[in-house]
């Protein structure tokens, strides 16, 4: 069967798109309450992860461009979740570090594993296999897609 015979239904970037989107909305309530949006809580979770970051790393953790995240810094540190400023070392480098209300926030957005954990009607083993094989397709396809496409 080709690509050109497959329903929609049978497209997996289709069912990983609805799934992302599905698991959006249910993330969007908490935080909504966090008074952050889903972009902004990938880059505190990133800084949870480990704090006092480069704007780079932050954006090669979460394959992103600077230019994607500095709005997103930007927008936090106006919301006193986090500070940025110049590395010592080296003056073109923003270093990005928690603050207080940036490390406490976490407590609100734990519940976000929870509500995914419940609405997903998997254990929590079947839940960390399917994301260890969706993050390794994710790896595999990201590789393959800066590779030159192939001569015909």
């Amino acid at each position: 069967m080709t690509d050109r015979t497959l329903h929609l239904d049978q497209h997996l970037c289709f069912a990983l798109y609805g799934a992302s989107m599905a698991i959006g909305r249910l993330y969007k309530p908490v935080l909504d309450e966090a008074g952050i949006t889903y972009p902004q809580y990938l880059v505190l979770s990133t800084l949870w992860e480990q704090d006092g970051l480069t704007i780079g790393a932050i954006a090669g953790r979460l394959a992103l461009e600077s230019s994607t995240i500095t709005p997103l810094v930007k927008r936090l540190e106006a919301s006193g979740l986090l500070v940025r400023r110049r590395n010592a070392e080296d003056e073109r480098q923003v270093l990005v570090t928690l603050t207080e209300e940036g490390r406490a926030i976490r407590a609100v957005t734990a519940r976000i594993g929870e509500r995914l954990l419940a609405a997903s009607r998997m254990s929590p083993e079947r839940l960390a296999a399917l994301n260890a094989e969706v993050r390794a397709l994710r790896d595999a396809v990201a590789a393959a897609a800066e590779q030159p496409p192939p001569k015909r």
